[in-house]
């Protein structure tokens, strides 16, 4: 049954207050015709979880400039200065993690997992409210895993079953993030027939297919 759907059809799927995963880094391999959706239909209160907030008008930084996410869990915010201006504001809470720590924190949401043990961070305010353990004598943070109730995704190419491949750098947080959301949506340039030795991302992940180019 191929998964590939209109963009029309997406608007059912979005429901405000939701908690949305979002591939990309610095908006490269972000599904930014999924962003202008969620613009477009005004979905409002979300949880954010991505990279970084890209710019105000690349990647995910649409909708922070829309004020449609009240939480962001990220690891960079620098380079977008509304995110930066609302966290400071109290408009909207910034959670900053570590980009390894948030990695590892989907990908434990995604295998199932009660959390991972890292030294990263401890000494700094990022160890602040959280359970330290001791492991053979040397200290871990207990950072607990990350889950969304939708992952928007970005990947180059898509067959109907719903298997990606994606284009050098723009992989970036996309597979992992398939692995750890009740809805996984992804956008692709293009729809056609993949080798199984191409796949990189297995379409049993992946519920919905939206192509933004050519379907063959």
């Amino acid at each position: 049954m191929s998964k590939v759907i209109s963009q029309e059809e997406l608007v059912s799927l979005f429901e405000d207050k939701e908690t949305v995963m979002m591939g990309g880094f610095m908006g490269v391999g972000a599904p930014t015709s999924l962003v202008r959706i969620l613009v477009e239909q005004g979905v409002k209160d979300l949880t954010l979880i991505t990279s970084d907030t890209a710019t105000p008008d690349t990647g995910v930084g649409p909708l922070i400039v829309n004020r449609q996410v009240k939480k962001i869990i990220a690891s960079h915010i620098g380079t977008n200065p509304e995110t930066g201006r609302q966290m400071i504001a109290g408009e909207t809470v910034v959670e900053l993690v570590p980009q390894g720590t948030l990695a590892e924190r989907i990908r434990a949401g995604g295998a199932g997992l009660g959390g991972i043990l890292t030294p990263t961070g401890l000494g700094t305010v990022v160890e602040e409210g959280k359970e330290k353990l001791l492991v053979n004598g040397k200290e871990y943070l207990l950072e607990l895993p990350l889950r969304a109730d939708i992952a928007l995704l970005k990947a180059y190419k898509a067959d109907k079953a719903g298997n990606l491949i994606y284009r050098q750098s723009a992989r970036n947080f996309n597979p992992i993030m398939a692995l750890a959301a009740d809805l996984v949506i992804v956008e692709v340039e293009e729809v056609g027939e993949l080798k199984p030795d191409e796949v990189m991302t297995p379409g049993i992940l992946v519920d919905k297919v939206v192509c933004c180019g050519r379907i063959s």
